[in-house]
């Protein structure tokens, strides 16, 4: 079957580095790594840390919370054999046996009370835990790709029969993808070669300590930050999907930036924008605008709200989920406002 090799860098291109912490600031940081260490057919296993930390008045970090998770996902279904974390919480361990897709958020609230109210690390991990195992199907279609074998016959796979026409901006009827899939071709982008130095040397402690990839893996990386400034915090939100292929290659699939400024007393946005690093279909850009629809609205239910409300071409499923998580900017600006007080 022929397939669509696609990418769309941004006006810049993938980031190549990381903003310096600032002074008084909260920088929360996850990965979230899908491994195939049984060929890209076999089980995914998922590895994801996160980290807070804070950056004083004078420079100096400390670290406020800190977590790893791993779970073993069977495929079809994304059914987790196995599901753990460092620190343990065993209330974890009710996640066992459920699908990592539609219902899995229920049961997260379900099993761990409380943590979505109080926008915990922990929370953030598991919310991310979903989307990150089905975006990581992304590697078998790829390695099906490049390596010239066989493809599968015309027709949705599981993972795409998920989605629905007009759900996004990336499918949007008539577009690339769309498109393509009418005819009978893979929709398969390339990605966009990510430059070096995202995570360089030059802050250490920019980011939470991780390996690199091995070839037919996935990562899920997000910052955010958050400081204040004239009774604004100020967020700046950084979100990106990349692939390793057989050639060690690290390529961007998704990456998007969202910086906003959010009303510290009343918790609500005051203006919110989008830029983008690497999209995978011309049509995705067109999603942009969607974060300025965020002014005016409360931080407080927002992952509710954004879920409910962000739908349709004009949106997009990544950025919709980069939006949801600054749900736990409220959290951040909580722990400066006690750091204030201390």
């Amino acid at each position: 079957m022929e397939s669509i090799r696609y990418a769309v860098p941004g006006p810049t291109g993938p980031a190549a580095g990381t903003p310096a912490r600032r002074p008084h600031s909260v920088r929360r940081t996850t990965t979230h790594d899908s491994l195939r260490e049984h060929g890209t057919d076999g089980p995914v296993t998922a590895i994801a840390l996160g980290r807070d930390l804070y950056t004083s008045r004078t420079g100096e970090a400390s670290v406020l919370a800190a977590v790893r998770l791993e779970a073993t996902s069977q495929f079809p279904g994304h059914i987790l054999t196995s599901i753990g974390t460092d620190p343990v919480d065993d209330r974890v361990r009710q996640l066992t046996g459920k699908r990592a897709s539609a219902g899995f958020r229920r049961a997260v609230e379900a099993a761990l009370p409380g943590e979505r109210e109080a926008g915990t690390l922990l929370y953030q991990v598991l919310d991310d835990l979903p989307t990150a195992l089905l975006v990581s199907g992304y590697a078998t279609l790829a390695a099906t790709v490049t390596s010239g074998g066989p493809v599968p016959p015309p027709g949705r796979s599981p993972a795409m029969a998920l989605q629905v026409v007009d759900m996004c901006s990336g499918w949007v009827d008539g577009g690339v993808m769309v498109s393509g899939l009418n005819e009978g071709r893979l929709p398969y982008f390339e990605g966009t070669v990510a430059p070096g130095g995202l995570e360089g040397a030059g802050d250490p402690l920019g980011w939470h300590a991780h390996g690199p990839l091995p070839a037919h893996a996935m990562r899920r990386r997000r910052r955010l930050d958050v400081w204040p400034g004239a009774g604004l915090a100020h967020v700046e939100a950084f979100f990106r999907d990349s692939h390793v292929a057989a050639d060690r290659v690290e390529r961007v699939v998704h990456e998007y930036t969202v910086r906003a400024t959010v009303d510290m007393a009343t918790r609500t946005f005051c203006q919110c924008q989008a830029d983008f690093g690497s999209l995978p279909w011309p049509e995705c850009p067109g999603a942009l605008a969607s974060a300025g629809r965020l002014a005016g609205v409360s931080v407080d239910g927002l992952r509710r709200r954004v879920r409910e409300d962000f739908t349709g071409v004009g949106t997009c499923t990544h950025l919709n989920d980069t939006l949801r998580a600054l749900e736990d900017v409220s959290a951040l600006i909580d722990v400066l406002d006690g750091q204030s007080r201390g």
